[in-house]
Parts: C-alpha cells; sequence; structure tokens
C-alpha cells in the first residue's frame, strides 16, 4: 500500500469514527414524545421542523465526506497491480539453482522394456519391444 491509500484509509476512519460521535450526541426527534403530551406544544412531540442544528449540520458534511472517500478509496485499490495472490507470487519469485519451478515438474524417466523375439518372428529394429499383453485368465476361474 503506499502512502497515498494509507492516508485515505486513515480519513475515511476518521470520518467514520465521526459520524458515529455526532449522531450519538444529537436527540431524536421523538424524544420529547413522553414529556410533549400535556406540556404544551403539540410540535415537540414530532420534532421543530426549523432550521438545522450545528449538529445535523455537521453530521451531513461528515456523511458527504465518508462517501467520496469510500468513492476515491475503491478507485485507488483497483489501480493496483501488485499480485495478491499466494500462487501468482510463487510463480512470479526467482527460484534458486537445482530445482525446478512451481509450473515445471519432473517425470522420472521410464525404462524400454526389452524381451526377446519369438521363434520364428523377425526381430524389431532398435532392439526394443512394449511389454507383451497378459495372458487370459484360465477358463475354469
Amino acid at each position: 500500500m503506499n502512502w497515498l491509500q494509507t492516508l485515505a484509509v486513515v480519513f475515511h476512519v476518521l470520518f467514520a469514527f465521526g459520524i458515529i460521535g455526532l449522531v450519538l450526541l444529537q436527540r431524536g426527534k421523538g424524544a420529547d414524545a413522553g414529556a410533549g403530551f400535556g406540556a404544551g406544544a403539540s410540535g415537540t412531540v414530532f420534532g421543530a421542523q426549523g432550521s438545522a442544528s450545528f449538529l445535523s449540520r455537521t453530521t451531513a458534511v461528515l456523511a458527504t465526506l465518508f462517501f467520496l472517500s469510500s468513492l476515491g478509496l475503491s478507485y485507488l485499490f483497483s489501480q493496483r497491480t501488485e499480485t495478491t495472490s499466494v500462487v501468482d507470487r510463487l510463480q512470479s519469485a526467482p527460484q534458486p539453482a537445482g530445482l525446478p519451478g512451481p509450473a515445471t515438474v519432473q517425470q522420472p524417466p521410464v525404462a524400454p522394456v526389452t524381451t526377446t523375439p519369438a521363434a520364428g518372428s523377425p526381430a524389431p529394429a532398435g532392439g526394443t519391444t512394449p511389454a507383451p499383453a497378459p495372458a487370459s485368465p484360465p477358463a475354469g476361474q
């Protein structure tokens, strides 16, 4: 992560904590409902419709900054070119001498089967023949 991504994450977390704190400080619109019945003005039961308070304006500004920082973080992290997979890191890492790479699997050598030719049949060129097929099982089994 580079310094710009780190800075954006730090501000994003600070915005989140600021919103949480401001929301917890504010009183809800229905907080005066119990005292509002019979206490006089009926407008206090459902909240006043006047201008917004300082806390609600600050919350709206922090919410806007939080959304913008979310969009910025998604853009910053989509531009990463680092490999994030362990398999990708292993394939791109240099291998020590004498060891095969992760994509190279060495097969053990297979020795050819040599048989003697049957009587009357010509010997194959090269002296090797494939292994004969197994004989069929006896009829009694």
